[in-house]
């Protein structure tokens, strides 16, 4: 039975380095061809309110990282128990994703989705412990490496043959593969932050990350770029409560890098910086980035064709309504704009236009990821609704609202527009106009005053706190340094102390309940 299974393996891997291999040669221009065909069929069936919809819907996406039973170091997660449990596979062996069916904005869609992902995770826990002593962690970045091996080594791991490079520790998937090896577009697989410089022969660095990507479904599809607008301006200030990536593992830091340095210099939201940096091409746009306003549906339509795709595919029509436009959809596989638009449906009736919001990390607690859902979509929807005068905030300022919240978190200095058209930078104010706003977007969505203020109390109890996840850990890191641990040592007990934590409070509780909070 061994050598069958060493067999097979070795089957496995000669078949993933061929398709790589071809996917290399795919051809471009025919691949352009149906793209461009598929973009005026796309902007007519956009136009004729095929896209539309009777009222606004969201979902879920949420990504996990396995570890091991005494909640410490990152474990590979076998892929057959969580696929039979409705997790998807991700970039990283290590990652399990969830996927959330639509729900109507409404205190009873709020608690389809998180119910369906308690149950999920409650159900993974359950199986992996009679099968495999494996658990799911909710987090930004992981710290900890496999037992026995170096975060440099796992990241880095990797073979080469007929000048393909396979990852050792990427999930099987040819197109993933293929990131790292076609010239289409090459990203330099470098993290380049302070206190880091590290540099894989894969992308498989960006596999360190793990987010939470709440998704509104705009009703009237013409009224996308508004929606959009208000997402971009959103963006800073919900980044400034979530932060949760302040640490690398320890292998990653440079010889000279200390608690002290990593405290004074480094950034709060690692995510962000460390997935711009390892998928940049230094010769092509960032693919990676904080996008701009749009002016119409066409001109999001054309920003998707003319983002230069990674892996160029011919592929086969399908019997979904959304597989007129398949080149599209593969196209945006690798659209990675930090706000995103989408445009799918199986069918003609389920046709939708939704924004993804992509920058936050995983929460300490599914009640919080939840709870950042019913943050995002009802002030999306309140904002608009009002007619909200913070639309006008400059993209420029927009933009640099989301950088600083990426670095600083709550303490960044941000800038914000209240309803009665006065600009602020007091925190106070920024998060009082915010949740009014959120309280009244569920509102109208049929939440009573109290359901709605509880659907998102654990988010805003962070400002009342002044307190995010990253900021806690760095309160962590700070009270090992102070006893005596290194750096590398401090880290590896801050990251055990939120696994902890989290250990008892992953389904049910919420972070604010947490000890030192």
């Amino acid at each position: 039975m061994g050598l069958y299974l060493i067999e097979s393996y070795l089957s496995d891997m000669e078949q993933l380095w061929e398709r790589v291999a071809a996917l290399k040669e795919a051809d471009f221009n025919a691949f352009d061809k149906q793209v461009q065909k598929e973009t005026d069929r796309l902007k007519s069936a956009l136009n004729s309110g095929t896209f539309d919809n009777p009222r606004a819907t969201i979902g879920l996406e949420y990504e996990f990282y396995g570890v091991d039973e005494s909640f410490e170091a990152l474990r590979r997660v076998p892929r057959t128990v969580f696929e039979h449990i409705g997790f998807g596979k991700e970039l990283g062996l290590h990652n399990a994703e969830l996927t959330t069916s639509p729900q109507p904005l409404g205190p009873h869609g709020l608690a389809a989705i998180q119910n369906a992902v308690q149950s999920a995770v409650l159900t993974a826990q359950a199986t992996s412990t009679r099968c495999e002593p494996i658990k799911l962690a909710s987090d930004g970045f992981w710290t900890i490496p496999p037992s026995g091996e170096t975060a440099v080594g796992y990241l880095d791991s990797a073979a080469e043959r007929y000048g393909v490079i396979i990852s050792s520790n990427m999930s099987g998937s040819p197109q993933y593969h293929a990131q790292s090896n076609v010239s289409t577009y090459e990203p330099q697989c470098l993290i380049d932050t302070p206190n880091v410089s590290f540099h894989s022969r894969t992308i498989m660095p960006v596999t360190l990350t793990t987010s939470i990507q709440p998704h509104y479904q705009v009703p009237v599809a013409a009224d996308l770029p508004t929606y959009f607008g208000y997402v971009l301006r959103i963006a800073g200030p919900l980044v400034a409560l979530a932060v949760n990536s302040p640490f690398f593992p320890p292998s990653l830091y440079d010889e000279d890098a200390t608690v002290e340095s990593v405290l004074t210099d480094g950034h709060l939201e690692n995510r962000v910086l460390a997935y711009e940096s390892v998928m940049r091409d230094p010769n092509k746009p960032d693919k990676v980035r904080f996008p701009r306003d749009i002016e119409s549906m066409a001109e999001a339509v054309d920003r998707l064709a003319g983002d230069p795709p990674i892996v160029p595919l011919e592929l086969d029509s399908g019997d979904r309504f959304d597989d007129q436009f398949a080149h599209l959809r593969h196209k945006h596989g690798s659209y990675w704009r930090w706000v995103r638009p989408v445009f799918e449906g199986p069918s003609k009736s389920a046709a939708n236009v939704r924004i993804e919001f992509r920058p936050l990390p995983a929460q300490p607690t599914i009640r919080d990821s939840v709870a950042f859902l019913a943050v995002f979509a009802g002030l999306v929807h309140g904002l608009v609704h009002a007619d909200h005068p913070v639309v006008e905030l400059p993209w420029e300022t927009a933009r640099e609202n989301f950088y600083k919240a990426v670095s600083n978190g709550l303490s960044a200095d941000l800038a914000w527009i209240t309803a009665n058209g006065q600009r602020t930078s007091n925190t106070e104010e920024i998060y009082a106009d915010l949740f009014e706003h959120t309280q009244r977007g569920l509102e109208r969505q049929g939440f009573g005053p109290e359901d709605a203020a509880r659907a998102f109390r654990p988010v805003r109890e962070r400002v009342d706190r002044r307190i995010t996840p990253a900021s806690w850990k760095c309160d962590r890191l700070r009270h090992h340094a102070e006893y005596g641990e290194t750096l590398a040592t401090a880290v590896t007990a801050a990251q055990r102390d939120y696994l902890g934590e989290q250990a008892d409070t992953l389904a049910e509780g919420v972070f604010t309940d947490w000890a030192g909070v």
